[in-house]
């Protein structure tokens, strides 16, 4: 549970930024605690929240040790960064704690009902220790690499998101010469996880650190290794282009790169037991803070459990729900024909991308298209998107790429496909210094003979074929002049920065998202006012615009009915009788990640509703270019309204936001259970 938020000159209240994100990931959690949830969708949310939680560090929180690191640092939140740090930090001991207790008290027990064992180094039966000398021994002593530390030593280098063990080892001959080291566990170079022959009917698994150390006296020969305590080191990822050389962005992003490996240290998590002599040797040996160094568990780096050999895991995780094809995309020879007479709209991961792909090939083949305009953030690192247009340039079309190559974590894959379009004739235009194009568009024209029509993209998720079948997102395919006159203005913008005029359908930030979102707003609060109804369901991944959730505020307090469902981030705080008695705040954590934007207003009785590729943060509504847009076609609409139906009414994975974020889940309503996700995936089935 974390309590407590801040209030604005005028008393508005708002949750801190980080410590609303610690409670998204909170509930992730939960789900790995949810015993309703099949065995390795618990261990995989675990290793959802450990990944979810090294990404935080390396990012939120190497942003804040910079800014303590200053002598005049304002605050935050009404905090100072120092402040906000250890807030911080009592609240991931906290969750770390529960992650503890999940793995150990239910996770290891379960797996023992299933005949599996993971087994630690005292646990090995001859014949395992056998196997493990004769098969695996040599390339761990191949990989692990003793670090000494002390004594003078120069500080030594660990490795981002690297584990290490830390060693007191005696002198065999010497008994009362010490020596301290850190040896690395090499699970990048041969995986997390091994499996030993069968003991007693068992399945016997052993994670790399415990057979690393078992073979502790091979890698010390000299030595006798008293007490070993694990501990990973992560990294500030961020890239810090300002203080690069070079004449564009690409030059910069390409030059930073390596360094995002040796960034300042954002955090040394470390086993909990270790004495605090030991820890006083660790942050002189690399010369870290007490707020850099976080205490955890005897093992580390969890992520790996994804990749844990469980061995079925279809009995072991959610039923298979393949994607369906809908039905207009299901005569796959003719899709640009189709699609340039009727909008059609597309909903993932419940129905397939292919159709997205396969759109892009045809137009990339077809002789009667003259260009194809398109903005990447993050794509698949076989990317079916980028080869067709990588064969549209070869074919002499004219092909526009906007490439975001500062997507976080994602450059290296964009810095790649940009250069291999360019070479097949694309013109790439890259990141601009002050803005993210963050936008999901893509325009295609065709001329044949004399009759010129277009087919418009928009969408709420990436281009990215992989991260379709996990995120839930939703693309609108039209064939609609106003909507492609308007997407052309945002591709002029993107080409030269300049005014592109006025959009009669789409919004844009930084352009206009802001002012159109605030005049829906005023609209519902007008008709409050006035003793109408007045209502809004609004649907993103973050809330965190002061901005707007002032007018939100200003909504309930005029009376409006507001519904919101937010994945992450909600710096708004609902159950305030002054600010919020009409706000009700909700979160979805389920099987798929929920990731669209929806926006819905009562607008009078003429309902109004929109698709977004921004969520409410200042980011994405001042320094980003994304794109809104409306939905008007009735049958797709429906399709919308029933999948936010289905998620308000959720008793089985929804949470409530309450004043305390302490994340109850929502039992109320039907008694019959409604799983969102689930019912959503077979509405969809008629379409």
């Amino acid at each position: 549970m974390i309590k407590g938020y801040f209030n604005s000159k005028d008393g508005a209240p708002f949750f801190r930024r980080d410590l609303s994100w610690l409670s998204f990931n909170s509930r992730v959690l939960q789900e790995a605690g949810n015993a309703e949830n099949p065995l390795f969708e618990r261990m995989k949310f675990l290793a959802i929240f450990s990944s979810n939680l090294d990404e935080f560090f390396r990012v939120r929180v190497a942003l804040y040790q910079q800014l303590s690191r200053m002598e005049k640092s304002g605050k935050i939140s009404g905090f100072s960064p120092v402040q906000l740090l250890e807030k911080i930090r009592d609240e991931v001991i906290r969750q770390q704690d529960r992650f503890g207790n999940i793995f150990e008290k239910e996770i290891l027990p379960a797996l023992e009902k299933e005949n599996i064992r993971l087994i630690n180094h005292t646990q090995l039966s001859p014949k395992q220790k056998e196997f493990v000398r004769k098969s695996i021994s040599a390339e761990v002593l191949k990989y692990s690499r003793p670090i000494p530390i002390g004594n003078g030593k120069p500080t030594p280098f660990l490795d981002d998101k690297g584990l290490y063990y830390f060693l007191r080892a005696t002198d065999k001959e010497k008994p009362r010469i010490e020596r301290y080291f850190f040896l690395s566990i090499p699970s990048k170079q041969m995986g997390r996880f091994v499996e030993l022959p069968r003991f007693r009917g068992y399945r016997s698994i052993m994670i790399l650190d415990e057979l690393v150390r078992f073979l502790f006296p091979v890698i010390f020969p000299n030595d006798l290794v008293r007490s070993s305590f694990e501990v990973k080191m992560s990294r500030d990822a961020e890239l810090y282009l300002e203080d690069e050389e070079g004449s564009s962005i690409l030059e910069k992003v390409i030059r930073s790169l390596p360094k995002r490996h040796t960034g300042s240290p954002s955090r040394l998590l470390y086993d909990g037991g270790i004495s605090k002599a030991h820890l006083k040797i660790i942050r002189d040996a690399l010369d870290l803070k007490k707020s850099e160094m976080i205490p955890g568990g005897v093992v580390h780096n969890f992520n790996d459990l994804f990749s844990f050999p469980i061995g079925s895991k279809r009995k072991y995780s959610n039923p298979p729900q393949p994607p369906h094809i809908p039905k207009p995309f299901k005569k796959r020879s003719r899709l640009i024909d189709l699609v340039g007479r009727n909008p059609l709209m597309l909903h993932f991961p419940y129905q397939s991308y292919q159709p997205v792909v396969d759109l892009l090939m045809q137009a990339a083949k077809d002789p009667h298209v003259t260009s194809i305009q398109i903005t990447l953030y993050r794509v698949s690192k076989d990317s079916g998107v980028c080869k067709a247009l990588e064969i549209a340039a070869k074919q002499g079309k004219e092909v526009l790429v906007f490439n975001e190559i500062k997507a976080r974590f994602d450059e290296e894959s964009n810095i790649f496909w940009g250069d291999r379009l360019n070479k097949a004739g694309a013109k790439v235009l890259y990141s601009f210094d002050d803005l993210k194009v963050h936008s999901k568009i893509f325009l295609i024209k065709r001329k044949k003979g004399r009759h010129l029509s277009t087919i418009s993209y928009l969408g709420t998720g990436n281009f990215n074929e992989k991260t379709s079948e996990i995120y839930c997102d939703h693309a609108l395919i039209t064939p609609d002049k106003v909507v492609a006159n308007d997407l052309d203005k945002v591709f002029s913008f993107l080409r030269t920065r300049k005014d592109p005029g006025k959009f009669k359908e789409i919004f844009v930030s930084p352009l206009t998202l802001r002012k159109e979102f605030s005049k829906l707003i005023d609209h519902e609060i007008n008709e409050a006012s006035g003793g109408r109804k007045a209502s809004m369901i609004l649907k993103m991944n973050s809330l965190e615009d002061k901005e707007m959730i002032s007018k939100l505020y200003q909504a309930s307090m005029a009376g409006v009915k507001i519904k919101i469902i937010v994945r992450g981030i909600c710096c708004l705080v609902p159950g305030d009788a002054k600010w919020s008695k009409n706000i009700k705040v909700y979160s979805l954590v389920d099987r798929y990640l929920e990731h669209a934007r929806i926006f819905q207003f009562h607008h009078g009785g003429k309902e109004k509703m929109y698709l977004a590729s921004a969520d409410w943060m200042h980011r994405n509504l001042s320094k980003r270019v994304e794109v809104g847009f409306p939905i008007t076609d009735p049958d797709h609409r429906l399709q919308l309204k029933t999948l936010l139906d289905l998620q308000l009414k959720d008793n089985t994975h929804q949470r409530i936001i309450n004043k305390t974020q302490s994340n109850p889940f929502n039992k109320g309503g039907s008694t019959k259970p409604i799983r969102a996700q689930k019912e959503f995936f077979e509405f969809l089935r008629a379409y």
